[in-house]
């Protein structure tokens, strides 16, 4: 078990991979619980293929495919933020337009291109194990910014995503927060790349907020657990990988998901065996009365201190 443990550290490109998973995982989880609670899932989903159509273009043109890819995102995502102020319009069918458009665009600038090379292989699938020292402390910088901005406007961010009109007529800039948080998951999504790739990165997003929203109700508590899951399980997929050979990307991926099966099953208040638990000792003894906000485990306590 310690050689198990300790030999990848002895690989200085695996030590810079678990360096950048580990940033990546903590960023994830953090920025993530805010795309779990607003219901957002999709615009982690339309900003990772939205970048598709910048790293194209920067391939072509012999650019930094990531930069590349950043500009396309972000630009999508004010787009997306701009459009979705009509009320006409619902916010997932705004992006629906946009995440269409830009995928399209990818693959019509691909297209023009006679060969598929390792380095757009590598966009779409993850390279973690060829990171070099910049791109640890790049990430780690970056990283280091996105969490800061996020926890210094939790509290707004909450209110916007749990009641858009009441935060609105209580005077919160709407427009503002919403392009602040549209850029935010752009920048992780970009960030992430390396680590999973393009095809695999909305599950780093959405999958550790996902598992902590299952195991509390506190937004504190919940972007506590999703860091440390995010963390933990790109870490544990890349032993997983180094032991059996295995992609990298998908096997922090899996891992992931089944710590999310496992807390679906045992979450001591909102998973299976709990519920059906419940569900045995009361028996069907019909309508009990009002349920409470936040019985079903929908509702998040916006306290955070």
């Amino acid at each position: 078990m310690i050689d198990f443990l300790l030999d990848p550290w002895e690989l200085p490109f695996m030590q810079r991979a678990f360096a950048v998973a580990a940033v990546v995982g903590l960023v994830c989880g953090v920025v993530g619980v805010y795309v779990v609670l607003r219901g957002m899932a999709f615009i982690g989903d339309a900003v990772a293929h939205s970048a598709f159509p910048g790293v194209a273009l920067a391939y072509t043109f012999g650019g930094n495919l990531l930069l590349g890819g950043a500009a396309a995102g972000i630009v999508t995502s004010v787009l997306i933020a701009y459009v979705s102020q009509n009320r006409r319009l619902n916010e997932d069918t705004v992006i629906g337009v946009f995440f269409a458009f830009a995928f399209g665009l990818g693959i019509v600038l691909v297209s023009t291109r006679d060969s598929w090379t390792t380095d757009l292989s590598s966009f779409l699938f993850g390279q973690v194990l060829a990171v070099s020292p910049q791109d640890v402390w790049t990430v780690a910088g970056i990283g280091a910014v996105l969490v800061a901005v996020v926890l210094a406007l939790r509290k707004e961010l909450v209110a916007v995503s749990l009641d858009r009109e009441t935060a609105r007529a209580a005077g919160l800039p709407v427009f503002r927060l919403d392009l602040t948080l549209y850029v935010v998951v752009t920048s992780t999504i970009v960030m992430s790349l390396e680590a999973v790739g393009n095809v695999l990165v909305l599950a780093l997003l959405i999958t550790p907020a996902a598992t902590a929203r299952l195991l509390t109700e506190r937004l504190w508590t919940m972007t506590l657990l999703a860091s440390a899951i995010g963390c933990a399980g790109s870490l544990a997929g890349l032993y997983v990988s180094y032991t059996y050979d295995l992609a990298a990307g998908g096997s922090i991926v899996v891992v992931l998901t089944g710590m999310f099966v496992v807390t679906w099953c045992l979450a001591p208040r909102h998973g299976l065996l709990a519920r059906a638990a419940k569900k045995t000792v009361v028996g069907p003894v019909g309508p009990v009365g009002p349920v409470s906000p936040g019985g079903d485990g929908r509702a998040v306590r916006a306290g955070t201190s």
